[in-house]
């Protein structure tokens, strides 16, 4: 059965006249003079009706054009631009609304502006991207009326437009200390130098008090008849692995977010910044079976490689195969690399089968292993219970708590460094313990 649809309705301003009338007609027996004014009044109401069905607008003399930003962040508020063009000789006011999509959410369902005649405006709309992936605008559905505002015209403008939501990468901009670097390396500086120790050899200089005895080099010293001391920088181009946990265990939402969300965004910022170190970033994704996988490769031409390969990526309510997954990593990392592992081992099964995998990795790899902590844990811990419901909730965040301090434990007993921190430090903390490892020179 096909809908009935009408292109001309009539506007709240002709029932509001219409209710006026009605009122009048039924005060026409006590007061007789009403009578000739209501019929009078309803006389002028029909032709001004038909004066306002004459003068339009016409429906092909008003376009509207959908303006979609090129770059679309998850968490981050953006603004529709919609360019209307009114052909017509009439003035018209526009109200606009959007088709409903998965991974927006528009602060305000309907916008409107006045459009004069043989003229055009722009009207924006405030939205906010609330979870990743691809999507797709559909119809616009218009309404407008004339000066007169007794007939409305209501139009669905077919505009289909495909765009993609991305992970928020805000984190990288906000690490002050990368801005210097990044301006260092854009004026000419090609190498970041980091303090520590370092595997590469840059130059010898003069012993001075304080020196370290080991950083003595021995031959120069012999050659030039005076201690010299070797100072060497962080190794570039060297390995770093992302791994995505995507699991039941990442479906969890934390705050408006999925847990997941949150490491795919911690992943890709630490990938900008190993475009600094020049070094090598790959990515895997598992669940029950391998969802994605890249190989180590110049971070710099392949960062929106790897955004396009994780911005899509959805958790599974499934089993995680840890097992496929490290044996991956141990198949193709040759070399020894830094491996960062983004999942959450608060469920004891889960924690058997990362515990049994992760310490072989962690003898010949930099291991660091991700988790988020739920605020909603820490509120419970530190609210005195009031109540016997209370009471139960703090008793399961004290489970959870210890599941996770002794998972926390027992990774670091076998030489993986763990980051537990809150969802929304996720990707500061990781970028930090990103450049301790290379300071240190642990890689």
């Amino acid at each position: 059965m096909r809908k009935l649809r009408l292109p001309r309705w009539f506007s709240r301003r002709f029932y509001f006249a219409v209710t006026v009338l009605a009122g009048l007609l039924a005060l026409a027996p006590v007061l007789h003079a009403l009578l000739a004014l209501t019929v009078a009044a309803a006389f002028a109401l029909g032709i001004a009706v038909i004066v306002d069905l004459v003068i339009g607008p016409p429906r092909a003399l008003l376009a509207v054009h959908r303006v979609v930003p090129a770059h679309i962040a998850l968490r981050k508020p953006f603004e529709l631009v919609y360019e209307i063009e009114n052909r017509s000789t009439v003035g018209a006011a526009v109200r606009l609304v959007e088709s409903p999509v998965r991974t927006l959410r528009y602060q305000r369902d309907e916008v409107s502006a006045s459009v004069p005649a043989r003229s055009a405006v722009r009207l924006i709309r405030p939205a906010d991207a609330i979870a990743r992936g691809s999507d797709r605008f559909q119809a616009i559905y218009l309404r407008f009326t004339n000066a007169i505002g007794l007939v409305e015209r209501r139009v669905t403008i077919a505009q289909p437009h495909d765009f993609r939501v991305f992970p928020d990468l805000s984190a990288v901009e906000r690490y002050g200390a990368l801005h210097v670097r990044n301006r260092l390396l854009e004026a000419g500086l090609r190498k970041m130098r980091l303090r520590g120790i370092g595997t590469e050899f840059e130059s010898l200089r003069d012993w001075s008090a304080g020196d370290a005895f080991r950083s003595i080099d021995w031959k120069a010293s012999a050659r030039r008849g005076k201690l010299m001391v070797a100072q060497y920088e962080v190794e570039r181009s060297q390995d770093v692995m992302l791994v995505l946990d995507c699991g039941r265990l990442m479906t969890a939402r934390i705050g408006e977010q999925r847990k997941l969300d949150y490491a795919i965004t911690a992943a890709l910022s630490v990938a900008a910044i190993a475009g600094l170190a020049s070094d090598r970033v790959g990515l895997v994704a598992f669940a029950s079976e391998m969802i994605a996988a890249s190989a180590p490769r110049a971070t710099r031409s392949s960062l929106s490689y790897l955004a396009d390969l994780a911005y899509d990526i959805e958790p599974r309510f499934e089993e995680a195969n840890y097992s496929r997954a490290f044996t991956y990593l141990r198949t193709h990392l040759r070399r020894r690399s830094m491996i960062v592992f983004f999942t959450d081992v608060v469920d004891p099964l889960a924690q058997s089968a990362v515990l049994a995998e992760i310490g072989a990795l962690a003898h010949r790899h930099v291991v660091v292993c991700a988790f988020m902590n739920d605020a909603a844990v820490a509120h419970a811990l530190m609210r005195p219970p009031a109540s016997a419901v209370d009471a139960y909730a703090t008793a399961i965040a004290l489970g959870l708590e210890h599941e996770r301090k002794t998972a926390a434990a027992v990774l670091t007993s076998r030489g993986v460094i763990v980051i537990d921190t809150p969802a929304t430090s996720l990707s500061t903390a990781t970028i930090d313990e990103y450049l301790r490892i290379k300071q240190r020179g642990l890689i």
